[in-house]
């Protein structure tokens, strides 16, 4: 009963109390909102005077104190801020300028990766070991007879892109390919990596044409099996990385980091 006859007593106070926040936040009512502080400030020590119980003018004091404090210091804020629909205001240069991602662009960025690893793979091996296999260990309880050696790794890799990406755009694939084994005089590391760095330039050209349009048209692959663009493109990827796998494991049994691990 003390708090109801407390505010009815001064219902004109509490009616006063009642602040609609949009009418604080922004910058035209900055000054209104100083005025509201020291109008609310001065009912308060009023209401100091004639409440016997204090505490509760406290608590309300300073919750209206931080309120009209948060609610000046967003107006001012306002004013100080351009506006975000202004132009250029809250555009990022690189958001801006980059291209939007396309199928083409999205699985190019997936052969970039597994080609950046493969090319830093055989660079990272010495030439000596390019006819290495783990034959060659002589691994008691193994079995790697007839494997490829790394030399012939990279080259069934370059091969294997051109046969598969060449069923993209119909362009036939260069005789190199040797039923997806590579040139068999080709032995040299230069020669190698070239072939290799070759046949990964033949797939972004060639997935550089896919679009929405044509990503599942059927198709022929070099084989004459019927396929798609959109399965050619990522398989010749899978594919690479596959064989990646293993040469990691060719480089590490010559005691060599392969360049995608270190630092790790």
């Amino acid at each position: 009963m003390h708090e109801i006859s407390s505010c009815s007593g001064r219902r004109a106070a509490c009616e006063d109390s009642t602040i609609d926040p949009q009418q604080l936040v922004t910058p035209k009512r900055a000054n209104r909102t100083h005025s509201l502080l020291a109008n609310h400030t001065n009912k308060f020590f009023h209401a100091q005077r004639e409440e016997p119980n204090p505490m509760k003018h406290i608590q309300t004091f300073l919750l209206l104190t931080a309120f009209l404090s948060g609610a000046l210091a967003y107006a001012q804020d306002t004013k100080n801020s351009p506006p975000a629909n202004a132009s250029g205001a809250h555009d990022s240069p690189q958001a801006s300028s980059s291209p939007s991602p396309t199928i083409g662009s999205a699985i190019d960025r997936e052969i970039s990766i597994v080609e950046k690893e493969i090319v830093e793979a055989a660079e990272a091996m010495p030439e000596d070991k390019f006819d290495f296999s783990p034959e060659k260990l002589n691994i008691s309880g193994s079995d790697y007879k007839g494997v490829r050696t790394f030399g012939q790794q990279l080259k069934h890799v370059a091969a294997s892109n051109y046969l598969i990406w060449s069923a993209i755009t119909g362009e036939k694939a260069p005789d190199t390919v040797n039923d997806g084994k590579g040139p068999d005089n080709m032995t040299a590391k230069a020669d190698i990596i070239k072939y290799l760095k070759d046949s990964f330039a033949f797939g972004h050209k060639a997935v550089a044409t896919l679009n929405a349009s044509n990503l599942v048209q059927p198709i022929s692959s070099s084989g004459g099996r019927p396929t798609t663009r959109l399965f050619q493109a990522t398989f010749a990827a899978a594919h690479a990385f596959d064989h990646y796998g293993q040469l990691v494991e060719y480089l590490r049994m010559n005691g060599i980091i392969p360049p995608a691990s270190r630092g790790q």
